[in-house]
């Protein structure tokens, strides 16, 4: 694909990854996803905005062929998707300087090997002018690490988002066309990689308030030529409260938990609640993630093995932990054979969340009457509490 305008004298360049499906080896891409770098020219010098994962440098390449200079390498975050091509844009522009926050330059020396008299370290709120195109940095910390920056345009009032507002998604479409199907890929971009830095990020987006954004052209996915509804319903990612949902989480291995998770499932629906349940043995693991962004309280369905959860659960809770959701309640509901402290075992591995554990449903084999009761009690705690801290 060739490079495409955006605005006058800005063009969108980078690749489209159709066939990933997993990032980091840890996230499903269903979708795939782009790498996005952005070629603005003024009247005096030209940047470009990050480069491209390794693997596609070649077709950053073909369409930097008839680019005769680069005075800048803008690298707004030092992950190799953003910045490992860098080596191969210098080789191609020896003169260019890359600009980089004062964290991200010792760490791209370290990945990328660069030489240090490459890197040139910009201040927060520091302003470049390219003559006509003037760039601002504004360093966003923990988006999603602790060296990231975003560039504001000041003239066309462009945001350069770097993984903000992102989402992993190939398209042929330069800008966005189908909102439904980009609010969710950069939901569950967000669960995945920034939701654990929620109160950081707080802070970013109130820096951001006091500028015109009228465009927003992030580093993976397309570009946002009308942006008001992404930070609208990022906005409610970080900042709003939790919703009326409980995320069901479980593994069934001879139909107990699975009994007991349908159970609570309906009287959960009966008394007004939303809930979202994930068999883990199938489950997309980004799903859950996504839900988890909007969670009131989690409930984990596990059978007992060898005396603890069993893995996949175990696997879930661990997840829920490293992301941080704002989730208010955790339970556990589940069976067991002979004994066992899958309860005590799942508790120990939730210590990042600030959460009140509720009574849980464990029983010997199949649930029986007693066992259902206990899960209507369950069902009862959840929606009053729901109400009293008006979820919705």
């Amino acid at each position: 694909m060739q490079k495409r305008k955006v605005v006058e004298n800005v063009f969108w360049m980078g690749a489209q990854d159709w066939d990933r499906r997993l990032f980091d080896s840890l996230i499903p891409l269903p979708d795939g996803t782009s790498y996005n770098a952005y070629l603005v020219r003024g009247s005096e010098k030209t940047a470009l905005l990050d480069t491209v994962e390794p693997i596609m440098v070649d077709k950053l390449m073909a369409q930097l062929k008839d680019v005769e200079k680069i005075d800048y390498i803008v690298s707004h975050h030092a992950e190799q998707d953003h910045s490992g091509s860098i080596p191969q844009v210098l080789a191609k522009y020896p003169g260019a300087k890359v600009l980089v926050t004062p964290k991200a330059k010792g760490m791209l020396m370290d990945f990328l090997d660069l030489p240090e008299e490459a890197l040139v370290t910009v201040e927060d709120g520091e302003t470049l002018s390219l003559g006509g195109k003037t760039l601002k940095f504004i360093h966003t910390p923990w988006v999603h690490w602790p060296e990231t920056m975003v560039t504001y345009m000041e003239e066309d009032r462009i945001l350069f988002s770097c993984d903000f507002y992102g989402s992993h998604i190939a398209s042929s479409d330069l800008f966005v066309t189908d909102q439904g199907r980009v609010l969710e890929a950069a939901k569950r971009y967000f669960a995945e990689i920034m939701m654990p830095f929620r109160s950081i990020i707080t802070k970013n987006i109130e820096k951001l308030q006091g500028y015109d954004i009228r465009m927003i052209a992030p580093s993976h996915g397309q570009v946002y030529d009308h942006p008001e509804w992404i930070m609208e319903a990022y906005r409610d990612w970080v900042l709003g409260g939790p919703h009326n949902l409980v995320v069901l989480p479980y593994v069934s291995m001879h139909e107990s938990t699975q009994h007991m998770v349908d159970h609570l499932l309906s009287r959960l629906v009966e008394r007004g609640v939303r809930v979202e349940p994930f068999n883990l043995a199938v489950t997309d693991i980004g799903k859950l993630a996504m839900a988890l962004v909007d969670a009131a309280t989690v409930v984990v369905g596990s059978p007992t093995v060898l005396v603890g959860p069993h893995p996949a659960a175990a696997y879930a809770t661990l997840l829920a932990n490293a992301l941080k959701p704002k989730a208010k309640y955790l339970s556990v509901v589940g069976s067991y054979g002979w004994g066992g402290k899958m309860v005590e075992s799942l508790a120990a591995m939730i210590p990042n969340l600030r959460v009140e554990v509720l009574d849980p449903v464990i029983c010997r084999g199949l649930p029986r009457e007693k066992d259902f009761q206990a899960l209507d009690r369950l069902a009862d705690t959840i929606a009053e509490k729901h109400r009293e801290n008006g979820f919705r």
